[in-house]
C-alpha cells in the first residue's frame, strides 16, 4: 500500500512555496512526521512532514522548484506502524473504516504542539532600500538565549555604502541565529528565530496539517498539475523577461533566498532575472536559465530595460599556476560599485568632452574669504565652490537635470538641484548628496559638504544621504592627474570630473601671464544630450568659474 505525499496548505493567503533544501532522497526509509524537505513561503520557512512511515517509493521534488498546495510530489510504500493504519480504509470491511475515521482525530493531539510554535517569529532581513538587493553583516549584537526588547538592534548591516541596524520584530528570547559577521544577506532571508513575549503572531510557518491524506481524493488532478511544473520552470527564458522589465522601480524582488544566494555566487543581479513563477517570482531554475542566455551571448530584454547585466563574463584562468596569489572577498561596497559601474558603462552611451578653466581668480577669492567661512563653522574648498557653480549650470541647462526612463520611453525632468560629490573613504568610493544647492550659498554648501564627507569617511552615513542626486562631481585635484573620463552615475545623465590645476603661461594679447588652469572633464549620456549641448554646458561652466557673476545672471 502506498501513501501519496501531498503538499499541504501553506498558510492563509499563501498559494505557493519554493523548495530550499531536500532532506531525503528516493529509496530512503522515513518515519511519520519526519521532515522531507524545507520550503520557503513568502518570508518564512517550513518543513514538509512525511504522512506515514515507510520507504520513499518516489520523490519528484528538486531544490528551487515551485510547489503549490494539493500537488502530489511522491509516495511512501511499506512501513511499520503507519501502513497498519492505512490498510484499514483500503479493505472492504466498512466497520474497520469507521474506527479509522474516528482515529483520524487521534492525530489532533499533536496539533497543540503547533500553537507552541506559533509564538515563534522568524527574524527576516527586510527591504534594504531602493535598488539595494543585498547587504553584509558587520557585527552581531545578540546571541542565542539573549532576551531582547522590541526594536532593539540585533545586528548591524552594511547595505551598499550605508550602514543600518536590524531591529527585533518583537520582545522575546533569541532561539536561533544562523548568521555570522561578514555574511552576505538579501531581503527576505531568514537568519534566525525568536520566541515572542506577550504575543502569538500568525507568522508561524509550520505547514504540517494533522491530516495529510485529506487531499488524496484530488490526487489525479493534482498529479496532473504537478507533472508540467518542471517543464514550466525550464521554459523560463522565453517570455518572462518582460516580467523583469515591468517591475515597478523600488518594488521588492519576488525571489527565494536560495535563488538570491545562487545569483550572488555567479555574479548576477537578482533584479535582472526574469521570473517564471506567480507574480514573476524568481527560482533557481530562472537564474540558471538567465545565466545560460548570457553565456551564449544572447541579450535578454533585461538589458534593454537598462540593467546592463546581460554581458558575457570573462573566464578566469587558474592564476595559481603562474605564481603565488591571495584571494580576498569583496566588501559590500566594492560589490555594489562593481555592479553599478558595469551597468552604467554598458547601458549608457558615454561621450566625454574636455576643457580648462582659469581658476586663478576664484582661488584668490577662496583664500580671501576662507577665514569668514571658518567663523561660520565651514571649510571653504574649491569643491564647495564648484558645487555651487554646477548647481547654477543645471538651472541654466534643464536637460542635464533629468533622467531617462527607457521602459516607458520618457524623460523625467527634476525641479530640484542636488549634487552628488565623490568622496574617497577607507571603505571605497562613496557619493553623498548635497541637497538644494541652488538655494544655498557657498558657505552653507561648504558646511554641508564637510559634515556629510566626514560621515562617509567614518562609516556613519545613511542610505538617504546617498540618494536623490541630479548630477555628480568627482574632484581628483587633491591627488594628481589632469583630464580623465568619469563614468556617468546612472540614472543621472552627466558627471563633471575635475583634475589638478597647474600654473601655465596664458597669452593676454601683449604678454604671457601666469594663470592657474584647472582641467575639466564632462561625461554625459548621449541618448539625451547631444554634442552641441555638451559643448555649451561645459563652456558655460568654464565662464561661470572665471566670471561668477554668471551665477546671478543665468544660473
Amino acid at each position: 500500500m502506498s501513501t501519496n505525499i501531498v503538499i499541504p496548505e501553506l498558510g492563509e493567503g499563501i498559494d505557493e512555496g519554493n523548495v530550499i533544501t531536500l532532506l531525503v532522497a528516493q529509496g530512503d526509509t522515513v518515519s511519520e512526521g519526519q521532515a522531507l524537505c524545507e520550503i520557503e513561503t513568502g518570508k518564512a520557512t517550513a518543513e514538509i512532514p512525511a504522512p506515514a512511515s515507510g520507504t520513499l517509493e518516489s520523490f519528484t521534488l528538486s531544490e528551487g522548484q515551485i510547489i503549490k498546495p494539493g500537488e502530489v510530489v511522491g509516495s511512501i510504500s511499506g512501513g511499520a506502524a503507519a501502513p497498519a493504519k492505512e490498510e484499514a480504509p483500503a479493505k472492504e470491511e466498512a466497520p474497520a473504516a469507521e474506527p479509522e475515521a474516528v482515529a483520524e482525530p487521534a492525530a489532533a493531539p499533536e496539533a497543540p504542539a503547533e500553537p507552541a510554535a506559533s509564538s515563534a517569529i522568524d527574524i527576516v532581513i527586510p527591504n534594504l532600500g531602493e535598488g539595494v538587493d543585498e547587504g553584509q553583516i558587520l557585527s552581531l549584537n545578540v546571541s542565542v538565549g539573549d532576551t531582547v526588547e522590541e526594536g532593539q538592534s540585533l545586528l548591524e548591516l552594511e547595505t551598499g555604502k550605508a550602514t543600518a541596524d536590524l531591529p527585533a520584530p518583537s520582545a522575546g528570547v533569541i532561539t536561533k541565529l544562523n548568521a555570522k559577521e561578514g555574511q552576505g544577506v538579501t531581503p527576505g532571508d531568514v537568519i534566525g528565530s525568536m520566541d515572542s513575549v506577550g504575543s502569538a503572531p500568525a507568522t508561524s510557518s509550520a505547514p504540517a496539517p494533522a491530516t495529510p491524506s485529506a487531499p488524496a481524493p484530488a490526487t489525479p488532478s493534482a498529479s496532473a498539475a504537478s507533472a508540467p511544473a518542471t517543464p514550466a520552470a525550464a521554459a523560463t527564458p522565453a517570455a518572462p523577461s518582460a516580467v523583469a522589465s515591468s517591475r515597478p522601480k523600488g518594488a521588492p524582488i519576488p525571489a527565494a533566498p536560495s535563488a538570491r544566494k545562487f545569483a550572488r555566487e555567479i555574479g548576477l543581479l537578482i533584479q535582472d532575472v526574469p521570473g517564471s513563477g506567480a507574480g514573476g517570482r524568481i527560482s533557481v531554475a530562472d537564474v540558471k536559465a538567465f545565466a545560460k542566455q548570457m553565456n551564449e551571448g544572447r541579450a535578454p530584454q533585461a538589458a534593454a530595460s537598462g540593467s546592463g547585466a546581460a554581458l558575457p563574463t570573462i573566464a578566469l584562468p587558474d592564476f595559481s599556476k603562474f605564481g603565488e596569489i591571495e584571494v580576498e572577498k569583496m566588501s559590500a561596497i566594492r560589490k555594489m560599485t562593481m555592479n553599478h559601474m558595469a551597468a552604467c558603462w554598458s547601458t549608457i552611451p558615454h561621450v566625454t568632452q574636455f576643457d580648462d578653466a582659469d581658476t586663478t581668480d576664484i582661488e584668490a577669492s577662496r583664500q580671501a574669504f576662507k577665514k569668514r567661512a571658518e567663523m561660520a563653522g565651514a571649510k571653504l574648498t574649491i569643491t564647495a565652490m564648484l558645487v555651487k557653480v554646477l548647481g547654477g549650470a543645471l538651472k541654466a541647462f534643464p536637460n542635464f537635470n533629468a533622467s531617462i526612463d527607457p521602459v516607458n520611453q520618457e524623460v523625467i525632468y527634476k525641479k530640484y538641484v542636488n549634487i552628488g560629490v565623490a568622496v574617497d573613504t577607507p571603505k571605497g568610493l562613496m557619493v553623498p548628496v548635497i541637497r538644494d544647492v541652488d538655494k544655498k550659498n557657498m558657505i552653507e554648501i561648504a558646511k554641508d559638504l564637510g559634515e556629510i564627507a566626514g560621515k562617509a569617511r567614518e562609516g556613519k552615513i545613511s542610505a538617504a544621504d546617498l540618494q536623490g542626486g541630479c548630477m555628480s562631481l568627482s574632484n581628483i585635484g587633491g591627488l594628481t592627474g589632469k583630464h580623465f573620463t568619469p563614468i556617468v552615475n546612472g540614472p543621472e545623465v552627466a558627471i563633471l570630473g575635475v583634475g589638478r590645476g597647474s600654473m601655465q603661461p596664458v597669452w593676454n594679447g601683449i604678454d604671457f601671464d601666469p594663470r592657474m588652469l584647472t582641467p575639466l572633464s564632462l561625461s554625459y549620456d548621449h541618448r539625451l544630450i547631444d554634442g552641441a549641448d555638451g559643448t555649451r554646458f561645459l563652456r558655460w561652466l568654464v565662464e561661470a568659474i572665471e566670471n561668477p557673476i554668471l551665477l546671478s545672471l543665468e544660473g
